[in-house]
């Protein structure tokens, strides 16, 4: 079992592990499969390891991800702390032929999304959410998707005055009657989180794709205004959709998973080069980069089988040598003020 350091979650009493899991992964997307039993056995591999944090949501799957979770969890003896999401409430439907809504799942459960943002649609939410998982308690509840990104600039502003007018509230109810730990966001975009701040006080967000050895935008405002309030971040998706482990995916900023363009491509192989000069792995590069941040309490990936558990575990624990950042900084692949493993920073 891997000694997992944990981290607190903002100014609340809860830590999480400075590894965690989510598993979206486990519900196929883009014609991948992943059985049952595989999605079970790799939730019950990482509790083994050591790993006491995970993620799912209502989305993943419509239903599906939140059940293979609870079932893995449920009779766990080992202790650990579930996130999972709001806004995005699940219909059902009889056949595929009734769906209005696109998707890439492969494996999805007989519903669709309706996205609900309100008072009574969070708490509904967090309700039907604790069914789905067949468990009594979440510890983490993330406002999934909102922004521009996912709703567009016109239709993000409905959604946001539903959180603002009565959402907010819901997941501040939940947290002071003691029935979650720790409200937050969980998006691909971070000026949205931005304006959350404006908002009110959030514990943690959640944010995929953005923090990653090929971007580092969110450095300045976010994440310093994040170490000022007090709030945490997830960085999830280290591996840029997988393009920074040996896929040929990545996540844009302003859209689904694609190929990566020329310069994107162009940076990984630098990134690949530097690895080689070291004799280390890109994809643990990747791992160990941003829980340099002092405002990172957890980085999240997403493997779909015990087998890519275990490389993710065997990249956490590769001694990455000094050089190799130094290396990175003087090729100018990172952003100016990127604290890095070991204390520096670029």
């Amino acid at each position: 079992m891997a000694n997992f350091k944990t981290r607190r979650v903002g100014r609340t009493a809860l830590e999480v592990s400075e590894l965690g899991l989510g598993t979206a992964t486990f519900v196929g997307a883009h014609g991948t499969y992943v059985s049952e039993e595989q999605g079970i056995a790799t939730v019950r591999a990482g509790l083994d390891a050591g790993i006491g944090y995970f993620d799912t949501a209502p989305h993943y799957g419509f239903g599906r991800a939140e059940h293979l979770t609870g079932d893995a969890l449920r009779f766990s003896d080992k202790p650990f702390v579930l996130s999972t999401k709001v806004g995005r409430m699940l219909r059902p439907v009889r056949s595929d032929a009734e769906r209005t809504v696109p998707h890439t799942w492969t494996q999805p459960f007989p519903f669709e999304i309706a996205y609900d943002y309100s008072y009574d649609g969070i708490m509904r939410s967090f309700e039907d959410s604790l069914q789905r998982l067949g468990l009594g308690k979440i510890d983490i509840l993330l406002v999934h998707d909102i922004g521009t990104q996912t709703h567009g600039e016109e239709g993000n502003k409905a959604h946001w005055a539903d959180l603002a007018k009565g959402g907010y509230k819901a997941l501040n109810e939940l947290k002071s009657q003691g029935l979650i730990s720790a409200i937050g966001i969980g998006a691909n975009e971070w000026p949205v989180m931005m304006d959350a701040l404006e908002l009110g006080d959030w514990d943690v967000f959640l944010l995929a794709n953005r923090y990653t050895l090929l971007e580092q935008m969110p450095l300045e405002p976010f994440f310093s205004t994040c170490l000022k309030r007090g709030t945490s971040v997830i960085a999830a998706g280290p591996f840029a959709a997988g393009i920074l482990a040996g896929t040929n995916l990545w996540g844009p900023p302003t859209g689904a998973y694609q190929k990566a363009p020329p310069d994107v491509l162009a940076k990984v192989d630098a990134l690949q080069a530097a690895c080689k000069r070291h004799n280390i792995p890109l994809g643990a590069a990747a791992m160990q980069f941003a829980l340099a941040h002092p405002v990172i309490c957890s980085v999240l990936t997403g493997p779909k089988s015990p087998d890519e558990l275990k490389q993710n575990l065997e990249w956490w624990t590769t001694t990455i040598p000094q050089g190799f950042w130094d290396d990175l900084v003087a090729a100018k692949l990172l952003a100016p003020g990127t604290p890095l493993p070991g204390g520096k920073t670029a």
